[in-house]
This record gives C-alpha cells, structure tokens and sequence, in this order.
C-alpha cells in the first residue's frame, strides 16, 4: 500500500513503525523531512476541524492514508458514503421547497406528487449530470494521468468534501433563513475544490474551474424541470 506526505503529497512506504503495542515512532518524509502524517496522532475532533478550515493535509490524510482503494470494506465505505450524500441532497432539495409551498392540511396530493417528483428529479438526475460534469471536466481541463482515470477516486474525493451538507440537519430542530441553505453549498462547492487539488495535484485555477462547470450544470438541469 502506498501512503503520502501530508505535507507535500510526496509517495512514502509506511507512515509509522510499530515497537509495542501504544508505543509507535512516525516517519519523516524523505521530500521535504516533515512529520509524514501527524493525524496518526490526532483526535478526530482535530482532523474535522482542519476539515471545516480547508486544510490540505487533512483531505490527503483521509483521501490517502485513511480512506483508498486498498483500504478494507473501501465499496461498502463508498455506498454507505452515497447514500448519506443522496439523502442529504433530497433534504436540501425539500428546504428549497418548503419557502414556496405552504405545507399544511389544505395541502392537495397533486401538490405533494409535484413536490416529490421534483426532488428525486433534482437528486438523481441532478447528481447524475454533476458526477459527469466532473469527469469531463477533469478530462478536459484538468489534464489528469492515467492513473486517475477511476471514477471511485474522484467520486470518494466529492462524498469527502460535501461533508457540509451535514449542517442542514440543524435545520430540523432551529429555523434558519432559506440563505443558508445557498451559504452551505458555497462552503461544499470551496471544499470540493480543495480536494480535487489534492487527489488530482494540479492548479488551484483548473480545478475552480472543473467545480463552477459541474455545479453550474447541477444547478441549470435543477432549474430546468
């Protein structure tokens, strides 16, 4: 299994080296002689917090040395991670909804059908064309190896970095103005960007790019039915 320094994202052999149990020595990357991975170290709280910070270390330490494709269950983590990822877009899709429409007991079923259909429209057919607009993206834009051309990088990379739209739970227990909502997808669409920079390792302004084409086209297919 191949780590990296979440420093520099140089290759590194091993993160650690184990003497007893509790009692390990962290390796140095041989790049830039900086602790490889100090997370190993951390507390979780630590690691979500660098996470809110947009911090690069902490995506290459769960992008690469926690959460890859070698890691055990990696399939079942990545389907567990989707379907949290679709639940909680169908949330964001009802929050939208819930300013328009009054809901109550006058409320007609032919409401409700319309309602519903619109948000598994913007959930599948909306992320549909996002996950493509990424790949596309990355294909024309970004320039990416061929070592990168598996979709389950990029897709694990998303589901990573859309952490916020966890916040939108709070919702259900305070009443926030709908503007929050558009002020959470700005801090997922600035995280996907962080990420995408590291697991693809490219420029900041490529990858600004790939996203603002993707979420544009999410938000225009929305829009459009």
């Amino acid at each position: 299994m191949e780590y990296r320094c979440v420093q520099c994202g140089f290759r590194i052999k091993t993160l650690f080296v184990q003497y007893s149990p509790g009692n390990i020595r962290l390796m140095k990357c041989e790049n830039c002689k900086s602790v490889a991975d100090e997370y190993i170290e951390c507390e979780l709280m630590i690691v979500l917090i660098d996470l809110i910070l947009h911090k690069p270390e902490a995506f290459r330490h769960l992008l690469y040395n926690v959460l890859n494709q070698q890691s055990t269950h990696y399939k079942g983590l990545l389907w567990k991670l989707l379907f949290g990822f679709l639940v909680l877009d169908a949330y964001r899709s009802l929050l939208v909804k819930r300013p328009e429409e009054e809901w109550g007991m006058s409320t007609s079923i032919s409401s409700f059908v319309w309602i519903y259909r619109k948000m598994l429209v913007d959930v599948f057919l909306g992320n549909f064309m996002f996950l493509c607009s990424f790949l596309l993206a990355m294909r024309n834009l970004l320039k990416t190896s061929a070592r990168f051309s598996r979709p389950g990088d990029l897709l694990l990379a998303i589901l990573i970095s859309s952490y916020f739209r966890i916040f939108l739970t709070a919702m259900m227990i305070w009443k926030f103005p709908p503007s929050v909502i558009y002020i959470i997808d700005i801090f997922v669409l600035s995280s996907n960007i962080v990420a995408l920079k590291v697991i693809t390792e490219t420029t900041m302004d490529r990858c600004v790019g790939a996203c603002f084409i993707a979420h544009a086209v999410k938000f225009c297919t929305t829009q459009a039915f």
